[in-house]
């Protein structure tokens, strides 16, 4: 498998698939075979909480309803939490990360601006608790994340870069700023990992060469580069696709009840009708 490209398509199993995933998983699927590669289906469970056995089954069904196939075994992160915190511990190790007390809320009332997606900027309120005070904290049991010091791992990392691809073999290349995400979380209070550190490693573990994703993670690639960087791990090359909008212009999405690929099914769609509904 090393000696031809590996993508990958890596859905969460908190809800049913929708047109935006077939759309991306159609992109992929073409991708691949554009690139005379293979594409993996990766199972991204981290969220124990929302993520349920029934709509990790869903994916495996309205996957294959669609005329998909990939290889086995499917990995699911869920099996993958030692490897996460392994590479926390290493940064750990190198004084890279470090623990947040602070709630969403005190976020969100503290808050240095807007990162890349919008959300509430953290403005480093723990990044200098001394270790005496983050050792009280700790060992009051006190609820807390770790988080990157993202400046001080740029500057060890250098400047770095990302290489776009496009289905025509076209390449290009730009500076990445992972600063504009502050000091990120790396792990979560929930669980030992976040989506950031799980997806950049086990995109090196299952030696993906070619991400293709959707446009809402253009940015995120540039924390993922400075992980893999960090973590002496190789970097894909990346394709970001455009999105899926409803009638109202707005993304589709789970939260927001977009229909689901049951519900077409139900109402008499066909595999070959959403193929040539997203353009495939």
């Amino acid at each position: 498998m090393a000696s031809r490209p590996v993508l990958r398509f890596a859905p969460s199993p908190n809800g049913r698939l929708h047109l935006g995933h077939a759309y991306s998983a159609l992109f992929t699927w073409a991708a691949a075979e554009a690139l005379g590669g293979v594409t993996l289906l990766r199972i991204e469970d981290i969220d124990t909480a929302r993520c349920k056995p029934e709509f990790d089954a869903a994916i495996i069904e309205d996957l294959q309803w669609l005329g998909l196939s990939w290889p086995e075994p499917v990995l699911r992160q869920s099996s993958r939490f030692p490897a996460y915190a392994a590479a926390a511990d290493r940064l750990k190790a190198t004084g890279l990360l470090y623990p947040c007390f602070c709630t969403r809320k005190e976020v969100a009332e503290r808050a240095a601006g807007v990162d890349p997606d919008g959300k509430p900027l953290y403005p480093g309120t723990c990044r200098n608790l001394s270790p005496e005070k983050r050792a009280d904290l700790m060992a009051q049991g006190h609820p807390h994340q770790w988080r990157l010091r993202t400046n001080e791992a740029l500057a060890l990392a250098g400047p770095l870069t990302m290489t776009s691809f496009d289905l025509t073999g076209e390449r290009s290349e730009r500076q990445v700023r992972p600063q504009d995400w502050g000091d990120a979380v790396i792990v979560r209070k929930d669980t030992p990992t976040s989506y950031h550190l799980a997806v950049t490693v086990d995109d090196a573990f299952q030696g993906v060469t070619h991400v293709t994703r959707g446009m809402d993670l253009y940015r995120a690639t540039d924390l993922h580069r400075l992980l893999q960087a960090l973590l002496d791990l190789p970097a894909p090359l990346y394709c970001h696709h455009k999105l899926m909008a409803d009638e109202g212009d707005l993304k589709l999405s789970k939260s927001r009840g977009s229909a689901g690929l049951k519900d077409l099914r139900a109402a008499g769609w066909t595999s070959d009708e959403v193929r040539r509904r997203l353009g495939f």
